[in-house]
């Protein structure tokens, strides 16, 4: 997060109160990246809210650049956008789709998180992140390099956010039910299986100082109880990862990072694997 100089704002012209330049206010008032705001519309010209918004923030002190632009559908502009400015986050304000046009078409936010080779914040609440309560989600049964190098960053980013709003970390790891059947007998008890993801989980708590009272290690599906702990702890941010991929894998509509992002009553940033935010940045630069 700190190394972010870049963030992608996107300004929604009907929503005159933006949750997404707040927060990209906040983020930037610390690291000191520079704000470029985006309209997505093709019909309307929005030049002048654009520049009264821009002076504002440079009289705020902050390094701010706007853009209005159309390209296709709404994601592949964000996308075209944060390549063309070099954009390290996108902020964007979340908005419910009805039940009914999400199984028509995909929505539009799932794309962006599906498509975009940077991380993705999606704010859904004006709850302040100040002095709240951060939360990341991690999948410490998988050991694998890849999501091994995805926990890092979604401590990390865990970390730097509690850090610029003087917020609590709590970290959330749901683990399989017990199975009388399995081949390792860790797997039969399910107070082995949570000693074990404790276990996994003792690095990252002694290098971000994260007790065992902020770490929760739950039984069930992470799709259920991410919004559950998020829910209960008033979480003002949740950070997940995604690992599907482009393609096949990436059209199913059920990943866990699609389902949070409905269900949780928080703010989302999501981030993916850096080898998949290599594959996407590829595509997103081929003509």
């Amino acid at each position: 997060m700190q190394a972010i100089r870049s963030i992608l704002v996107v300004i929604e012209p009907e929503h005159s109160e933006s949750l997404a330049l707040k927060r990209a206010k906040l983020i930037a008032g610390v690291t000191d990246a520079h704000l470029h705001l985006l309209v997505c519309d093709k019909k309307h010209e929005h030049s002048a809210m654009l520049s009264v918004l821009k002076q504002g923030l440079l009289a705020d002190g902050y390094s701010v650049t706007t853009e209005q632009a159309w390209n296709d559908s709404l994601h592949e502009t964000i996308i075209e956008v944060q390549q063309a400015e070099g954009c390290g986050l996108v902020i964007k304000q979340h908005f419910s789709d009805s039940p009914l046009k999400k199984a028509l078409l995909t929505p539009a936010d799932w794309k962006l998180l599906r498509y975009c080779p940077t991380p993705v914040l999606l704010v859904k609440t004006a709850t302040p992140w100040t002095e709240g309560v951060i939360l990341a989600a991690v999948d410490v049964g998988n050991l694998d390099g890849e999501h091994k190098s995805l926990h890092a960053a979604i401590i990390d980013h865990g970390f730097d956010i509690a850090s610029l709003a003087k917020a609590q970390l709590h970290v959330i790891s749901a683990h399989p039910s017990p199975m009388l059947s399995a081949a390792d007998p860790v797997f039969q008890l399910k107070e082995t299986i949570e000693a074990r993801y404790r276990e996994q989980c003792k690095a990252f708590q002694a290098e971000f100082d994260i007790d065992d009272a902020r770490l929760h290690i739950e039984e069930g599906p992470a799709d259920v109880l991410i919004p559950h702990l998020a829910h209960t702890l008033h979480a003002a941010v949740t950070i997940i990862g995604t690992v599907a991929r482009t393609g096949i894998s990436g059209a199913l509509i059920g990943n866990t990072a699609e389902v949070v992002l409905d269900a949780v009553e928080s703010d989302v940033l999501v981030l993916k694997p850096q080898a998949l935010m290599d594959h996407l940045q590829e595509l997103a630069s081929t003509p």
